[in-house]
């Protein structure tokens, strides 16, 4: 431990947002594997007295394992800038632009990277309309892990019902069929490439459900695929001054070959569950999950 920068580690879990069990998880699993790694590890649920309880825990750093709003968006990250307490992932300006779905867009636009149709459109209006030619997809351009994502086939006779907790302003994304693929970025270092296989939809029960999902890593694609997902993902981890490691999620439309290849988002806070992604393309990489996770507490810092 002697050449370790951090000893007393508080793991950021839980919080408020939709995303609040899937955190819990990735938490208690981080925390786990924290342990193994010969750290001093406190479990901490985020709630509005996190920075009293910060005040009084004193950890030497955060591992933030918080998903969704106010943990994932640049919120958190802000608190713990003020208070100069090092933490993992990306920083505040990466994490409010990433968790930014239309921002995002625009910053792959102009670094060249591809993108499906969208545009931001009130709720009331994608209810009562096709606000663009179906098939096509509606979801929060706030949240993450296919929270509130809904598809609106071809040839639907009516525009969604969205629920009650959606927000007012919604983006509507032309649908691209094909594969879901995806690629972690470690240190401005792509991981390997998974293809995500579900019989449906690869929604949030499908993420994170037993058996909702296979995961096929690496994917088996056509290399010059492979190595282009790798480039784009480290593009977008750089184009969003990203920090520690990242997700960026395509889907390819193989009939269409390289130029089916096209980026849904970036995940600054990727999910470190049994069923999640990132741990199993380090695991390929020759990485365990105490490893991983003993690299972001290392990693840590302010001014990210």
């Amino acid at each position: 431990m002697s050449s370790r920068a951090y000893r007393k580690v508080a793991v950021l879990m839980g919080g408020p947002s939709a995303e609040r069990e899937v955190s819990l998880s990735t938490g208690r699993a981080c925390a786990a594997a924290l342990r193994d790694e010969g750290y001093e590890v406190v479990e901490l649920d985020a709630g509005p007295d996190l920075s009293a309880r910060l005040s009084e825990i004193k950890p030497d750093c955060c591992f933030n394992a918080l998903h969704g709003r106010w943990g994932e968006d640049g919120c958190v990250q802000g608190l713990l800038e003020w208070m100069r307490v090092p933490y993992t992932h990306s920083g505040v300006a990466a994490s409010a632009l990433a968790m930014d779905k239309e921002r995002t867009k625009e910053v792959y636009r102009r670094h060249g990277l591809p993108v499906a149709e969208s545009v931001l459109a009130d709720k009331s209006d994608v209810m009562s309309r096709h606000v663009m030619d179906a098939p096509y997809v509606v979801k929060p351009y706030n949240e993450g892990s296919s929270v509130g994502v809904y598809l609106v086939q071809e040839g639907a006779n009516s525009p969604p019902q969205l629920a009650e907790d959606m927000p007012d302003t919604v983006m509507v994304e032309a649908f691209v069929p094909g594969r879901e693929l995806t690629v972690s970025v470690l240190d401005d270092r792509a991981l390997e490439v998974t293809d995500i296989i579900t019989d449906g939809w690869y929604d949030y029960e499908a993420k994170y459900s037993e058996g909702g999902s296979r995961h096929e890593v690496p994917a088996d694609i056509p290399s010059n695929i492979r190595e282009l997902c790798r480039a784009h993902a480290v593009a977008a981890h750089k184009a969003l001054g990203c920090r520690g490691v990242t997700r960026t999620d395509f889907r390819w439309d193989e009939a269409k070959g390289a130029d089916g290849l096209i980026l849904l988002e970036t995940n600054t806070q990727p999910g470190m569950t049994g069923t999640s992604l990132t741990p199993e393309q380090a695991q390929a990489a020759g990485m365990s999950m105490g490893a991983l996770c003993a690299w972001l507490v290392e990693d840590a810092s302010c001014d990210r």
